[in-house]
């Protein structure tokens, strides 16, 4: 499903269902410690109705699974829902394909949300009152973001130049960690409960990180296919100047927030 967003790549569309086989296959990149830091924080125990709404090919609920927790996926792609559900084949895990702000689901139907990697896509105008009526009372909305770092890490930095020298457009680049302020959509409804942030260094091969960065939103859900492979080709040459013993080590920011319904 085609998305144009005119806070996003200036209003250029992408389809992440493009990217869903080569999605599975390399986008399962967030480390245990996620993980087990979602799971301290109180999202992740048996007995409580999780749904991780934009799931892609459902990494958050697999990740989860073996808590205990009764785990719900919604992806406004069907292709990317049809992967997760192949993936996690023989698993008790829900998917939908449905819109974050439609899910369909009954009010009070969860303890708990979690958006990892996808709430820029949403708009809180309509998302919010969503969230807000499925949730529980005390129920927990967790957001999630893992960004690599182009002002710490020449290589990112150089690769961040070669996708926009295909993509102009692309307004995915240039991050930097900032100070925390309470979101406007959160104040009238929330009460933060956690903000965590930290790093954590990933190490990927030449071909998972091409294939990582292939599927993402400004080379494989956006370009032509014939394009993307120039990319690769160029990519990979320039991979080859930064690999150390045949793998490339990536610094990553990881920052978790737990807001609390009122």
């Amino acid at each position: 499903m085609d998305l144009e967003l005119k806070h996003v790549d200036r209003g250029t569309s992408f389809d992440f269902g493009k990217t869903s086989e080569e999605y599975g296959k390399y986008r399962d990149i967030y480390p245990d410690s996620l993980f087990e830091k979602l799971i301290f924080f109180g999202i992740g125990r048996k007995g409580q109705t999780i749904l991780d709404v934009g799931t892609g090919t459902g990494v958050i609920p697999r990740k989860l699974y073996a808590t205990g927790a009764k785990l719900y996926g919604l992806d406004i792609s069907p292709e990317q829902i049809a992967q997760a559900q192949a993936i996690s084949k023989g698993m008790d895990i829900l998917y939908r394909a449905e819109p974050a702000d439609q899910t369909g689901f009954d009010g009070g139907t969860f303890d708990a949300v979690t958006a990892c990697q996808c709430f820029h896509y949403f708009s809180a105008e309509t998302f919010v009152p969503e969230l807000l009526r499925i949730l529980r009372p005390g129920g927990a909305f967790c957001v999630i973001f893992m960004e690599w770092l182009p002002y710490e890490d020449p290589m990112i930095a150089e690769m961040e130049r070669l996708i926009l020298s295909y993509h102009p457009n692309w307004t995915g680049c240039g991050f930097q960690p900032g100070e925390y302020f309470m979101p406007e959509w959160a104040k009238a409804n929330f009460e933060l409960e956690t903000y965590h942030a930290y790093r954590e260094s990933l190490r990927f091969t030449e071909d998972a990180w091409c294939g990582r960065i292939r599927t993402c939103r400004g080379i494989g859900a956006s370009l032509e296919a014939d394009r993307v492979l120039a990319f690769d080709r160029e990519h990979r040459r320039l991979l080859r100047r930064y690999e150390r013993d045949g793998a490339l080590i990536i610094p990553h920011h990881i920052r978790m927030e737990v807001y609390r319904k009122k």
